[in-house]
């Protein structure tokens, strides 16, 4: 039976995408403004995952990843973003894992749709031992609205592998789902979802998907201030099972200021 298990969870680990657990993000459309740039630090701990290598790459159990994201605002509908990926685990000290680009571009508000609507891409390198397709792109449409005290984000990411085991598989097909309440103009609550149902063309069982449900909160201190946490559970296989995640970001305006 500890056979059939082993090979079973093997199985589900090549058959979606490696986990990477380094920006655990549901995006909302608004870009960054012009002449401003963002600059945030993801990390997030897994506190129970794989113990032992999966097909090569580094086990998660007890991992530690802090990515640094930095997006410049271009105009009032663009912006463009980069990514440096890191890992720390007793054993390794701290690893480079790989960067990431993101351009993106949003409908500009002042064509009052009535909800928000942008469109990211993202290409990227990652070290084979952390991801064995190290060649990756993205295709994310961003689609969110605030609602009174309510708030709702979907973001049905689209995943390709250029380099590595993955291109036989095709698109992968990753959504993420945000709904979160505004408690006060300060504190909001709410839970993410994150999946990766494998290749359109043939989606994996429910055992074979990457699943992830957090529980979350977003402080609203300052509008130059980011801050976002939460802990999280994965209920497949394929899945790590807790994480703890938090996001800290920071505007710098560029802007000149009249005398």
């Amino acid at each position: 039976m500890k056979r059939l298990i082993c090979m079973a969870l093997a199985l589900a680990g090549a058959v979606a995408h490696a986990q990477g657990n380094y920006e655990i993000q549901v995006y909302g459309s608004e870009t960054v403004a012009p002449r401003t740039t963002m600059v945030e630090l993801h990390s997030n701990f897994t506190a129970d995952g794989d113990r032992h290598p999966n097909d090569g790459t580094a086990p998660t159990e007890h991992a530690q990843h802090e990515t640094i994201e930095i997006t410049q605002g271009l105009n009032d509908w663009s912006e463009v973003g980069f990514y440096v990926f890191t890992s720390e685990q007793n054993g390794r000290g701290v690893q480079w894992v790989g960067d990431h680009i993101r351009p993106r571009v949003r409908v500009p508000e002042h064509w009052h749709w009535p909800v928000g609507v942008s469109l990211s891409t993202e290409l990227g390198y990652q070290r084979a031992l952390y991801d064995r397709d190290t060649w990756t792109w993205e295709l994310r449409p961003i689609i969110d609205q605030q609602a009174g005290r309510w708030y709702w984000a979907v973001n049905p990411a689209f995943e390709r592998s250029w380099h590595g085991p993955g291109v036989r598989n095709g698109m992968d097909f990753a959504p993420a789902v945000k709904v979160g309440y505004n408690f006060t103009k300060k504190v909001a609550s709410g839970i993410e979802y994150y999946g990766d149902y494998g290749d359109v063309r043939h989606m994996e069982s429910l055992h074979g998907q990457q699943q992830q449900i957090f529980a979350v909160a977003d402080l609203d201190v300052s509008p130059k201030w980011e801050i976002n946490f939460g802990a999280g559970i994965g209920p497949t296989a394929a899945t790590d099972h807790w994480l703890i995640k938090g996001i800290v970001g920071h505007r710098f305006d560029w802007k000149r200021r009249k005398p």
